[in-house]
């Protein structure tokens, strides 16, 4: 059974996605106002984020802002707005994915059980480990310098993915096709952004390479 919060002012859509998500084993939480969303994530965990971007006070970016200080918590961003720019701030401030409105409930359930499989999932590897860089993937954690370094779940998968298979060149379509879930007009715009907030986050270790007109690799750190 997992938890999701639902931070939407819309009961109308709360009301039908709590009764339509228990055939899936899913629970929702509902918060029709931000701030009592932001109060809800304080008081118990939850596996999941669903958050509308147009909100009462506050905006649906703002609340990212402010759960990404603290968590890392999967996010999935709605909204009434299609606008791409919406979807690649959203992506930009740490979003796992998003559904832009109105949409159907199968499609939302479909996302969400993706996240949450990429989430939850043990995988098979064993850790990825340098000195200057440790990447724990049962525990989905990362440490540079000795220091925790706190990253999205398509940062960290992006992350264990190129580390998989170090000097190897990922192209943009083998990073899409193992993240998956953005849109499709703005994938390639997606894992730049990806790529760029890694690399600030892996400073000052210099070890994410762009092979111009291929993709990308990784380039084991120095001891």
């Amino acid at each position: 059974m997992h938890n999701i919060l639902l931070i939407d002012d819309d009961s109308k859509l709360a009301e039908l996605l709590v009764e339509y998500f228990t055939r899936f084993d899913l629970v929702i939480h509902h918060a029709d106002h931000p701030d009592t969303g932001l109060t809800m994530l304080q008081d118990r965990d939850y596996d999941l984020l669903i958050l509308d971007i147009m909100l009462p006070d506050k905006d649906g970016f703002e609340v990212l802002r402010e759960l990404r200080r603290t968590s890392d918590m999967p996010v999935l961003m709605l909204t009434a707005r299609g606008d791409v720019m919406d979807r690649v701030v959203g992506l930009e401030l740490g979003a796992d994915d998003y559904l832009p409105k109105p949409f159907e409930p199968r499609e939302l359930v479909a996302r969400i059980q993706n996240i949450l499989k990429r989430t939850h999932r043990k995988t098979q590897h064993d850790n990825l480990s340098w000195e200057a860089l440790q990447i724990d993937t049962e525990r989905l954690s990362v440490t540079r310098c000795g220091e925790p370094v706190e990253l999205t779940t398509k940062e960290f998968q992006l992350l264990s993915l190129l580390a998989s298979k170090p000097g190897s060149n990922f192209s943009r379509d083998d990073i899409l096709n193992h993240l998956r879930g953005i849109d499709a007009d703005i994938y390639s715009r997606a894992v730049d952004i990806l790529i760029s907030r890694l690399r600030a986050k892996l400073q000052p270790l210099d070890c994410i390479k762009t092979n111009w007109g291929a993709g990308y690799s990784f380039i084991a750190p120095e001891s």
